[in-house]
């Protein structure tokens, strides 16, 4: 196996590369997923698919994301949004942080007039967009080209460029992905749009049908378990608050009773008074809620 300072010092041929498109956009024809925010041009709807996708299976996203366009339809209503009703909104989409920072970047949008900006540097200037997403949004809202590198694109360019490989580095993968990349949208069959459709819908074959190549990526790491974390215990307790909206809160007690019922239902034990305090002083550092006298709200 090669290290990654051997693959950086060994150029990948053109021919290889010319090889590997020519792959990609046969297998992407024959295996394109006709999803509903392939079916739109929006880029705030674009915006929202990307990042509900992230670490998100689609199954999961498709329906979720219809659901928030028809609540949220365009940046400014996102922006005229509570942070409860954002939160409400994502709940059973996991990390709420994501959502949180979708209503910190349309509001900036809606602040700046309520269109999407299309240049790369002011799209990674918005809340939770980084340069993957904003390429995302650049390729299938506005056709343009850039380096949209994500699990599946990973998955497509270490399994054909990459065989037996171990640790292959973003650093490698980067001039590679922007070099195949088509440079304007001059050909409908191939344009960057098109590309990257075939890459995510060749790469999802990949993931599927054999040990996942986009393990063999430096950047891949095991996602922490969930059930039990610190993680999970933050997300119950922000639907408990939330659930208590209709209350106009609650209290402390009441909070950290339920909280633990929860544990204790899920075979764990009772939350000391102590951590719970940690808790909400968490969420409500970030945003997530609020106290007003001892009563909590989202």
């Amino acid at each position: 196996m090669s290290s990654n300072a051997e693959q950086k010092a060994t150029p990948i041929a053109p021919v290889l590369l010319a090889s590997l498109r020519s792959t990609v956009l046969a297998r992407g024809a024959e295996l394109y997923r006709d999803l509903p925010w392939r079916r739109t041009r929006d880029p705030y709807a674009i915006w929202i698919s990307e990042v509900m996708l992230q670490q998100t299976q689609v199954s999961r996203v498709d329906g979720r994301w219809q659901r928030w366009i028809n609540r949220f339809p365009t940046p400014d209503a996102l922006a005229a949004a509570s942070s409860a009703d954002v939160l409400e909104e994502w709940q059973g989409m996991g990390y709420n942080r994501r959502a949180l920072s979708l209503l910190k970047a349309a509001t900036m949008v809606s602040e700046a007039g309520g269109e999407m900006p299309t240049e790369f540097e002011d799209l990674l200037a918005l809340p939770g967009i980084g340069p993957a997403t904003a390429a995302g949004i650049r390729a299938f809202a506005y056709n343009q080209p850039g380096v949209y590198l994500e699990t599946n694109v990973r998955s497509v360019f270490i399994h054909e460029l990459f065989p037996g490989e171990d640790s292959v580095s973003d650093k490698v993968l980067t001039p590679l992905v922007e070099a195949c990349c088509p440079p304007d949208d001059s050909n409908p069959a191939d344009d960057p749009r098109s590309w990257y459709y075939a890459l995510l819908d060749y790469g999802n074959y990949l993931k599927r049908t054999m040990p996942n190549p986009s393990r063999r990526s430096s950047s891949h790491t095991r996602q922490s378990r969930f059930e039990g974390s610190h993680r999970q215990k933050r997300a119950a307790l922000v639907r408990i608050l939330l659930d208590h909206r209709i209350d106009g809160g609650v209290n402390f007690d009441t909070a950290a009773e339920e909280l633990s019922e929860l544990e204790r239902k899920a075979g764990r034990n009772a939350l000391s008074p102590d951590y719970v305090r940690e808790l909400l002083g968490e969420l409500e550092g970030e945003g997530f809620c609020h106290c007003i006298g001892d009563i909590w709200s989202a």
